[in-house]
């Protein structure tokens, strides 16, 4: 069945620009292949998309079927032949166009992704900033891609050619929508492969903005495409022939998933999953940083941050004074309406999610935590988000190691503070765990803080800062963190 293409933009200017919390209304199919969106051949197993400030519906997602992955992919392979005989001066243009889009309308991206998403309009700019750095970035290394000339006995000699692998899939998570988007589509287009993205179906709108801005940008039509579902259209992606590769960020359980699927098909996998990070504070630390570092390593994004350092240990002399410090900051971050720049900390992304959250906390306290602040359901005065998934930022006291709040992911809001003693101690204790996603050291003894980094389990360490990006810099983690760097093609 031949696809319906829709070439108007999903949301207009005007209409975002317009928009605030509980506003937003997002009716157009969200599906995007062949140069335009797609209406979806059978709307029975529709799910309703909800915002999360307000518990409202924002849209309604409709997963793709086998016909329409068909397509997407078939469309990606024919822009792939298009796009990989281009220079990659020439994929680069095409690119630093895209990545000019976004910065002008950086703003409005940012809006759909605060009323998607939930964080803070604070956060979401920083996100589309990160994401036309992340695009301009590989249009810049598009033109360096090259192979080697190697001399041979006897006048022979042998060159060696750098070849795009062709369509890759990307699956994407829902903290981080348009970001990883564009993280994963980037080094995958300027190496001259084509790509059909699964996002998140909590956080299914921005992704399409994000394909019209390449198609507005000149990429061939196909190259980026955007198809919409859950579990069942990722495992159709993973399992079909003609794609390549497979990116993938979220849970390791569905990691796990994806590397079963795919290896059927003998495709490599790159695999940014979860973690469970380490934030070392030695007690000669500057203490007004290491506190600064540990509200960003924890409330970031509503905690909902795979490399957050949600395992604090503190040197046990400094550890009455940390805690004081850092429960008065945490009970001053504003929660509330993502829109408004004087909020710090925005929605959770789900109503079950708020609940999970809050269920870690209860089994903290039952396993002998304390809750010094937080860890409860916020309503905001505004009875506009009354329904909102909102929760206080929370800081626990009296953990150990074995605890289910130190041992498992929360990807929430919620602190865990240990006390430690000595260097060799903490190294070990910070290396106990399944993951290996990142890792931070405070202390003004410089040697120390690299001695120590050099000794953790992580992909990235962090010294006397914490959640700081770079585009420049690769991502991955230790163990069941996943395999490869952010983003190898």
């Amino acid at each position: 069945m031949a696809a319906q293409l829709l070439r108007t933009p999903l949301l207009s200017t005007a209409v975002i620009r317009s928009a605030s919390t509980g506003t937003l209304e997002v009716k157009g199919p969200l599906s995007f292949w062949g140069g335009g969106r797609v209406n979806p051949l059978d709307t029975k197993k529709a799910e309703p998309v909800y915002e999360p400030a307000t518990g409202r519906v924002l849209c309604d997602m409709v997963p793709c079927g086998p016909d329409e992955v068909e397509q997407a992919v078939k469309n990606a392979h024919a822009a792939y032949l298009k796009w990989s005989k281009l220079a990659g001066m020439e994929r680069a243009r095409v690119m630093l166009e895209a990545a000019r889009i976004i910065r002008e309308q950086r703003d409005e991206i940012a809006k759909v992704e605060v009323i998607n998403n939930g964080k803070s309009i604070t956060e979401a700019r920083v996100d589309i900033d990160v994401a036309w750095q992340c695009i301009e970035y590989y249009a810049g290394l598009a033109g360096t891609l090259s192979g080697q000339h190697i001399q041979l006995p006897g006048g022979s000699f042998a060159y060696t050619r750098r070849e795009p692998l062709g369509v890759c899939v990307g699956i994407g998570a829902w903290n981080y929508p348009f970001q990883i988007a564009a993280w994963k589509s980037a080094p995958a287009l300027a190496c001259g492969n084509a790509m059909v993205f699964k996002p998140s179906p909590m956080t299914p709108v921005t992704a399409v903005m994000l394909a019209e801005i390449y198609a507005q940008a000149g990429v061939p039509e196909g190259l980026f495409n955007v198809v919409q579902g859950g579990a069942e259209t990722g495992s159709l992606l993973c399992h079909h022939p003609m794609v390549a590769k497979v990116s993938f960020t979220g849970s390791v359980p569905t990691g796990k998933k994806v590397m079963e699927i795919s290896a059927k098909g003998v495709k490599p996998v790159t695999l940014e999953l979860g973690g469970k990070s380490p934030l070392i504070i030695f007690k000669d630390s500057e203490l007004e940083n290491a506190v600064k570092g540990a509200l960003m390593g924890n409330f970031l994004t509503q905690g909902e941050v795979c490399c957050n350092g949600t395992r604090v240990f503190v040197q046990r002399e400094i550890m009455p004074q940390f805690l004081e410090e850092v429960v008065k900051r945490a009970k001053t971050i504003t929660v509330g309406d993502p829109m408004q720049i004087a909020t710090r900390m925005g929605a959770l992304i789900s109503r079950p999610h708020l609940e999970r959250v809050l269920g870690f906390i209860s089994q903290a306290k039952k396993e002998g935590a304390r809750v010094l602040c937080g860890g409860e359901p916020f309503v905001p005065n505004d009875p506009n988000l009354k329904g909102g998934y909102f929760m206080s930022p929370c800081v626990l006291d009296n953990c150990r190691d074995d605890m289910t709040c130190v041992k498992e992911e929360i990807f929430g809001p919620v602190m865990s503070v240990l006390p430690f003693d000595t260097e060799e101690e903490v190294i070990e204790r910070a290396n106990n765990t399944t993951f290996g996603l990142a890792a931070g050291v405070f202390t003004r003894d410089i040697a120390r803080a690299h001695r120590v980094v050099e000794n953790l389990q992580a992909g990235t360490c962090f010294i006397n800062n914490y959640n700081k990006t770079s585009v420049e810099l690769p991502f991955g983690g230790y163990k069941m963190s996943g395999i490869g760097s952010k983003e190898c093609f």
